[in-house]
């Protein structure tokens, strides 16, 4: 726990929730145990569609598309989403539930390894958003930066691990060591990258929100 419960709690007791499409989407997936991104994080992507407004949003990890449902839905009217699924008993889930919520012509699913799919597109994209396999992140970076637009914002969920992320190599579980050593490199290139500026937040389990310069910065003189 990054955050102490009764905080979140309390956080989320005051969010009006989100569309009765969404709300019965969110029940159902937790009851079956799927992963979907927490009220917190929830909160954070709708203020970030209101400040953006970003007409082309590419999402990496579908799910059962409730992200990439609530992008489009609290996005601007025209935009469009792109998202990625390596999953296979996930995929006509997730298509399914973008039929229902009467956004096909908004989402693009497409099928397969993100790494591989990644280098088809051709962006820019003004929002990416990043909820895939973790251990993955500092994978997909390369081709994640070279899609983002100028300007663009980029969005990477669950990068604390509950905490994990800040204990010695050896206090982590040894099956959770390799994703753990990916995950602080992603997050030092974050950090580190002269093209980004990022925000580290303990939200949900941990968001970093980077935004890609204009243009190279001169800090000499």
């Amino acid at each position: 726990m990054i955050v102490d419960q009764r905080l979140v709690t309390y956080i989320n007791s005051l969010d009006r929730g989100n569309t009765p499409f969404l709300n019965e989407l969110e029940m159902k997936a937790l009851k079956e145990h799927v992963p979907v991104i927490r009220r917190e994080t929830q909160s954070l992507l709708k203020v970030l569609l209101q400040l953006k407004r970003p007409m082309r949003i590419l999402e990496v990890g579908t799910a059962v598309g409730f992200s990439a449902i609530l992008m489009s839905t609290y996005g601007p009217k025209e935009c469009r989403v792109t998202t990625i699924e390596n999953y296979e008993k996930r995929i006509p889930i997730a298509r399914e539930n973008f039929r229902k919520a009467g956004a096909e012509k908004q989402i693009t699913l497409l099928e397969g390894d993100a790494q591989e799919v990644l280098k088809t597109l051709k962006g820019p994209y003004d929002l990416i958003f990043m909820d895939a396999a973790k251990g993955q992140y500092i994978h997909f970076f390369p081709e994640i930066l070279r899609l983002l637009a100028a300007g663009g914002m980029l969005v990477s969920d669950n990068v604390l691990q509950d905490g994990d992320i800040i204990e010695s190599h050896f206090a982590v579980e040894r099956r959770n060591r390799t994703i753990y050593k990916r995950m602080r490199e992603y997050l030092s290139v974050l950090k580190n990258s002269k093209e980004l500026e990022t925000a580290i937040l303990p939200l949900g389990d941990g968001v970093a929100l980077s935004v890609r310069k204009q243009q190279e910065e001169n800090h000499e003189g």
